[in-house]
């Protein structure tokens, strides 16, 4: 891959298609930093190629890392001719999307939630590629989203942090408010309000999900608005949020990895995220022709997929089986979450098997 400075554009493009594309690689002005063209990884097979399109970098050991890693599986399993482009700012996201498809790439990921617009801008354009909104919420006869049902996850969480809390004041942090991420909070809420309902809980998005200064700065507002236990899903800036809660001896929660060696004083435990195979399983049914464009929801019932990481130390036995007991009636559906109207929206609520 070759790699150039963030404050140059990036110039690439497809011979066999007489096309090319300038993208700026990133709005960041450091001139150390580097990224990626999406110039197709060398190996792959029979034609079937697959692209994805990060706003963050590859590396950063959370969503990002996540999603690149889904793309090699692909690779490794199905034999695909693979690609990326990370960092991609929100002004470029519709023509790094479109380059991919005028490339003859069969199926382009887009990274996140905030890629809705841009994929429903491109797909109509390119109707012979199939695009995949992950954590999106965009439907087409040539998209679909794939997610994670977040709400599941951070509903048992939702109970920990409302059984550790000494402030009765928790706080949900992220770096922006979109579908997927206002599901999370919405599952925090309900888990802490099962155990506490008089429980405060405050949200808070940075804006920018791998910057480590506003993150740090955010979480120690928090910190000092009185709140004890932090969920926060955040991608390169996420050990920052992790590590000032240890510092100031609150808890808090890792997201998408096992986030527990991150800082073990503060972790109580972590929503692992596989969407690495998320991916991968929808690349799958590209490759068979069985995709379709619906939204495909994978949670605590796919545990190879969503599931819970390590409990910390500090976590009591007693409540770790209580919740397992509940990540179990999740599953049998004894507890579901179903959608209904509080306070004039649209949201989803808890329904036993009793009720």
């Amino acid at each position: 891959m070759l790699e150039i400075s963030r404050r140059k554009f990036v110039l690439y493009g497809a011979a066999a298609l007489g096309t090319s594309l300038l993208l700026k690689a990133c709005g960041n002005s450091n001139p150390t930093q580097t990224s990626n063209s999406p110039t197709p990884a060398a190996g792959g097979g029979e034609g079937f190629k697959v692209a994805i399109a990060l706003p963050g970098v590859r590396s950063d050991k959370a969503w990002n890392q996540a999603g690149y890693e889904g793309v090699n599986i692909a690779k490794q399993k199905l034999g695909a001719e693979t690609a990326y482009v990370e960092q991609v700012a929100q002004p470029d996201q519709a023509e790094a999307l479109s380059d991919f498809a005028r490339r003859g790439f069969n199926v382009v990921f887009a990274h996140g939630g905030q890629f809705d617009a841009a994929v429903e801008q491109v797909a109509t354009q390119f109707p012979k590629t199939f695009f995949v909104a992950v954590n999106g919420s965009v439907n087409a006869e040539n998209v679909a989203a794939l997610r994670i049902d977040h709400l599941q996850a951070s509903y048992l969480c939702g109970i920990i942090a409302a059984s550790m809390t000494k402030s009765n004041r928790l706080a949900y942090l992220a770096g922006q408010s979109f579908e997927a991420t206002l599901q999370e909070l919405r599952g925090f809420e309900l888990g802490a309000k099962s155990v506490k309902p008089n429980v405060q809980i405050s949200s808070s998005f940075t804006g920018d999900w791998n910057d480590i200064a506003r993150a740090k700065e955010a979480t120690l507002a928090i910190i000092s608005s009185g709140a004890d236990v932090i969920y926060q899903w955040l991608d390169n800036s996420s050990p920052a949020v992790l590590q000032a809660a240890s510092d100031k001896g609150i808890y808090a929660f890792g997201n998408t990895t096992d986030q527990l060696n991150v800082a073990p004083k503060a972790v109580l435990t972590s929503a692992l995220k596989r969407i690495d195979l998320a991916i991968a399983f929808l690349a799958e049914q590209a490759k068979n022709g069985q995709i379709k464009g619906q939204t495909y929801a994978l949670g605590l019932a796919r545990p190879d997929i969503l599931n819970l990481g390590q409990f910390g130390q500090m976590v009591p036995e007693g409540l770790q089986k209580q919740v397992l007991s509940t990540r179990q009636a999740i599953i049998d559906n004894k507890i579901t979450f179903e959608n209904c109207q509080e306070g004039g929206k649209e949201t989803r609520c808890v329904k036993t098997a009793s009720t």
